[in-house]
């Protein structure tokens, strides 16, 4: 079983992040808190209060439930977004999920748990019916919060159509469930390029009203981590092994649960278990304030100050640099003594202080190039302000015929492509994107050069391109080489 994504086009963050959870077995497991939609900042800081600790995964919400205008919506999730890249700044760990309304209807909980039949939920998933066409509008609006995620650097453990082996959810217990999870999986990797996500699927614990987990799974090519919701304390030994086995290798994780789970009796027995996550209110309704204490203090339960996924090394690639942006991380990837005899997939990076390119600091292999320093340094050599890089190299397209590009900057940039300047906006500027097209043949490397420079404040560059054929996407690493 690799323990790579299932997204060929994942992020360095998203593979970090997958390396640590795959070493976490038998470890330690991480502790994880949930928080609503319209509040997303509530109980971890009740957690800090009573232990002094904050849980190393922070569970939010997408889906609206309560009736919200437009509006409203637009600003919770903004607010759900700005909470986690700030959690994810601290060194915790993001998980997401959906609460999806059925396609067409108002954002409320009763359209949720609507009842419907295989009949209504086979037009959902047939391109072409006014339900699938509602179907892809919601999962498009929720792409844009996860965009911003990703454009931040930010990996989530992303949970959609979750407990589906029972029947409370509209998509529930359907047979053709596979379908849906492949819709989202290819309209969120293929078409958004959002490579930031790291997929969760997450049904019930098998009991009277939740079928076998094996019915509803898409396979390992869809799934990066399994996990099971358990309520009720229900910490089966079952639901451990049964879904151990299902896995294959994969990581396992408990994804909701409302009483906390024993870790003594996890360590010993059900090792395989790599994060818990409260469900919201659960937290105090559920659990004694000493339980909370004596699970935060367990030297077998991981707290956001004992983790840092960002740090872990990528076993598939020993070689990789440090991610921008974290000066925890190495500064440099070892430098061979002789040229490559080969072009690598990624661009040359040449990174000075000084905005004007004459005193080179740092030399890497970055790609794809979608970075946000804030207002940090690129990396231990570099001042956070007034420094510029030089990314050069060549880019292979897929396609014959007329490609756009796209740089995405704060500050000044410029790009070549084939030898010609189609963005020149080599000035002062705050979060702007600017485009410009050239035809190009397919599988021809394109020589392509990309400066950039930061004056003061924040620091952000991503180099996007799309094609008739191919959605806007940020040009992946298996497009670029080196020479």
């Amino acid at each position: 079983m690799t323990r790579s994504p299932v997204n060929p086009n994942a992020s360095v963050p998203a593979r970090r992040l997958l390396a640590f959870l795959y070493q976490l077995k038998g470890k330690g497991i991480l502790s994880g808190q949930h928080d609503y939609l319209e509040a997303p900042d509530t109980y971890p800081g009740q957690i800090f209060k009573l232990t002094g600790k904050y849980p190393a995964v922070h569970g939010y919400e997408l889906g609206a439930i309560t009736g919200q205008s437009a509006a409203d919506i637009a600003r919770q999730r903004s607010s759900v977004v700005e909470s986690a890249i700030r959690w994810h700044k601290a060194g915790g760990i993001v998980t997401m999920m959906f609460h999806a309304r059925y396609p067409g209807t108002a954002p409320l909980w009763v359209n949720v748990q609507r009842a419907t039949s295989e009949q209504e939920f086979a037009r959902v998933v047939t391109p072409g019916t006014a339900e699938y066409n509602h179907l892809i509008r919601d999962i498009d609006e929720v792409a844009d919060y996860l965009k911003r995620l990703r454009d931040a650097g930010v990996p989530v453990l992303w949970r959609p159509y979750h407990e589906m082996n029972g029947g409370w959810f509209w998509w529930g217990k359907k047979s053709r469930f596979v379908d849906l999870w492949t819709i989202m999986f290819d309209r969120y990797t293929r078409h958004h390029g959002l490579d930031n996500l790291l997929w969760v699927w997450n049904p019930n614990a098998p009991n009277a009203y939740a079928d076998p987990f094996e019915r509803y799974y898409p396979g390992h090519d869809k799934v990066d981590i399994l996990a099971v919701d358990i309520y009720n304390n229900d910490y089966k030994q079952s639901h451990h092994d049964q879904l151990a086995r299902l896995s294959a290798g994969k990581p396992i994780a408990i994804g909701e649960n409302g009483e906390m789970p024993n870790p003594s009796s996890l360590q010993t027995s059900q090792p395989n278990w790599i994060w818990f996550m409260t469900w919201g209110k659960m937290l105090r309704e559920n659990n004694s304030d000493a339980v909370i204490r004596n699970v935060y203090a367990h030297p077998y339960v991981l707290t956001r100050d004992k983790v840092n996924p960002a740090q872990f090394p990528l076993p598939e690639e020993p070689a990789e640099p440090a991610e921008p942006g974290k000066p925890e991380q190495p500064a440099e990837p070892a430098v061979p003594a002789k040229p490559e005899p080969s072009p690598a997939n990624g661009l040359k990076g040449d990174y000075f202080a000084g905005v004007d390119f004459r005193e080179l600091r740092l030399t890497r292999i970055d790609g794809p190039i979608r970075f946000d320093w804030a207002d940090r340094s690129p990396a231990p050599q570099l001042p956070a302000d007034h420094f510029s890089v030089r990314w050069t190299g060549a880019v292979v397209p897929e396609f014959d015929g007329e490609y756009t590009f796209y740089v995405l900057s704060d500050d000044g940039a410029r790009l070549w492509v084939d030898g010609r300047l189609i963005i020149d906006k080599w000035v002062d500027q705050s979060r702007t994107e600017w485009s410009g097209k050239i035809r190009l043949r397919a599988g021809k490397p394109a020589p392509i050069r990309l400066e950039y420079y930061e004056r003061t404040g924040n620091a952000l560059v991503t180099l996007s391109w799309s094609h008739a054929r191919r959605p806007k996407q940020v040009i992946p690493r298996s497009r670029l080489l080196t020479s």
